[in-house]
């Protein structure tokens, strides 16, 4: 089972007892760009130091598996295509470090947002793992767990995504995608060049 968690504005001590909520030995940041300019205690530095004091090791994965990809040949009309991105062989090493870190600790992937749904650890790195056979699980705000199945249909409930009939395609497929064009990156300089 790996985790997903998103740091949002919370203070530091609520962060760390989500984790501690769920037996969390690993976090796993797969943020583009380790820093907050909102709130400096996810900073990576300050980070380090509080989950260090917890017993609590740190992974940085932000350059495999970040939503800001370095490789134009991610990118569709300056937005990064998290098709194009899974596909890539450095997204492939990110997943594969990530899974053997979980072989020796209980992980959680990091990133900023408070909903897994509006984040790309769900839309993109959660995806690949339940791909891969990976179960994945969503610690919410309030320290609730959320499925990655229960986050799926919140999904296509809200992407008021139905089956046509009894065999119309992957739904959650349909889901990701749609989601995916509405979070993914938008480089405003490959955007501009694009036009």
């Amino acid at each position: 089972m790996i985790h997903t968690v998103g740091h949002s504005n919370h203070p530091i001590a609520h962060f760390l007892k989500l984790l501690q909520g769920q037996g969390v030995t690993l976090l796993a940041d797969v943020r583009s760009t380790p820093y907050s300019r909102f709130n400096p205690q996810y900073r990576r530095d300050a980070l380090l130091e509080e989950l260090s004091r917890q017993g609590i090791e740190y992974l940085f994965l932000g350059e495999e598996l970040g939503a800001r990809s370095k490789d134009p040949s991610c990118y569709e009309q300056g937005r990064v295509s998290y098709r194009r991105l899974a596909a890539t062989e450095l997204f492939r090493q990110g997943i594969d470090r990530l899974l053997a870190a979980a072989k020796s600790h209980t992980v959680a992937i990091m990133c900023a947002e408070k909903d897994p749904l509006d984040c790309h650890r769900t839309i993109l790195v959660a995806r690949e793992l339940v791909k891969r056979g990976e179960d994945v699980a969503h610690i919410l705000a309030n320290g609730a767990v959320e499925s990655h199945d229960q986050a799926m249909q919140r999904l296509r409930e809200k992407l008021k995504i139905e089956p046509t009939d009894l065999f119309g395609g992957d739904t959650n497929e349909q889901a990701y995608e749609v989601r995916g064009q509405q979070i993914a990156y938008v480089d405003p300089k490959a955007a501009r060049a694009s036009k």
